[in-house]
């Protein structure tokens, strides 16, 4: 009974997907005499925690219940009251727990703190999908790094676009509008520059006033970026990331237009991306959803920092050998070199396939 009881909590956590960064998605659900008399989710940063909002709609029949939690309840004062607290003034008698919180200013204090109060603590209920959930939030608060999500679309013989360059479109409408739904989930999408010279993208999330608009991250070395360009058309946060060897010039007209000029320390006269990601998990980014060409995936995937990747494959054959393929570069010589995938999905998306998988000496 107590997985069927978590399943929901993790359901509605689900809610607000894209919504809680840099915090976790977290649901809680209050049971008395086998009947849910309270649920909530965490809904958005520096509001009420999911245990608040489930205590809230219990009211009087909190008292003697039991909760189960996705995520250790919180035992300090942040921009809200902790939620062990809560729970103890709410007479609630059980706990179960999920998982416990990575956070060092929780880390088991607020488990120990219920448990001082006489409170039953059950943990470790449907723990991995727990950890799937926050697979974001767990990266970042234990690294400060943002979780990467590389997602590319190509044919069946891997090719991304025609010899001649043409690309659009090579998914099919459906395909396309799941990937809005990816934008809004995740804090920043990020392309390079040859990107935004080849295809001007807007890198918006176009699903209504539901939808939320990531940061747009472009890793431009030289500031190349047009100031005519979609990207820097004040629609998103911009942040256009140079090395000390960009024109001042150039550099100065992008701040005049509303965009977030960062000067980021160079390797092999790019932009360094360890840097560059140090930098925006300092700024409480923690996600990055890259949607670049072969370039830029190709100096990600050799540099480590790809977490997840999303590879949609359409019904088409192109063929050329100058057709671009979505990983650029010289590639590697030797089969044990290469990027190696676990835990892989596939779903079909009106003849699309849809390809998801982990980057396999990743560890969250």
């Amino acid at each position: 009974m107590h997985e069927e009881y978590m399943q929901q909590a993790l359901n509605i956590a689900r809610y607000a997907l894209g919504r809680t960064s840099p915090n976790p998605l977290v649901g809680a659900v209050v049971v008395r005499d086998g009947r849910i008399v309270g649920q909530g989710w965490h809904r958005k940063s520096g509001t009420p925690h999911a245990e608040v909002h489930a205590l809230r709609q219990a009211g009087e029949l909190a008292d003697g219940a039991t909760i189960y939690v996705t995520l250790e309840p919180c035992s300090h004062y942040g921009r809200t009251p902790p939620c062990s607290q809560a729970i103890i003034d709410a007479g609630i008698k059980k706990i179960v727990v999920a998982m416990t919180d990575p956070n060092p200013l929780v880390a088991g204090n607020g488990l120990k703190m219920l448990r001082e109060a006489g409170i039953e603590v059950i943990e470790g209920i449907l723990t991995e999908k727990a950890m799937n959930l926050n697979e974001v939030f767990l990266k970042w608060i234990k690294t400060k790094m943002p979780f990467v999500v590389l997602k590319t679309a190509m044919t069946l013989d891997g090719k991304i676009a025609t010899a001649s360059g043409e690309s659009k479109w090579i998914t099919n409408d459906t395909s396309r509008k799941l990937v809005h739904e990816m934008r809004d989930i995740y804090d920043s999408i990020l392309v390079g520059i040859g990107t935004v010279l080849t295809d001007n993208p807007s890198l918006t999330t176009r699903l209504g006033e539901c939808g939320k608009n990531p940061v747009r991250v472009i890793v431009d070395s030289m500031a190349r970026t047009p100031l005519n360009a979609n990207v820097v058309d004040g629609s998103a946060r911009t942040i256009i990331a140079v090395t000390d060897k960009a024109p001042s010039a150039k550099i100065k007209a992008l701040r005049e237009k509303g965009v977030e000029v960062v000067v980021v320390a160079t390797k092999n006269d790019q932009v360094d991306l360890q840097s560059l990601f140090a930098l925006l998990g300092e700024r409480k980014i923690s996600s990055v959803f890259v949607e670049g060409g072969a370039t830029i995936n190709e100096m990600l995937l050799k540099e480590n920092l790809v977490d997840k990747v999303h590879v949609f494959i359409a019904p088409k054959i192109i063929g050329g050998k100058t057709a671009p393929t979505p990983i650029g570069g010289h590639g590697i010589t030797a089969l044990k070199d290469a990027c190696m995938l676990k835990n892989m999905t596939t779903k079909i998306i009106d003849g699309d396939i849809l390809i998801t998988a982990y980057v396999s000496d990743k560890e969250i």
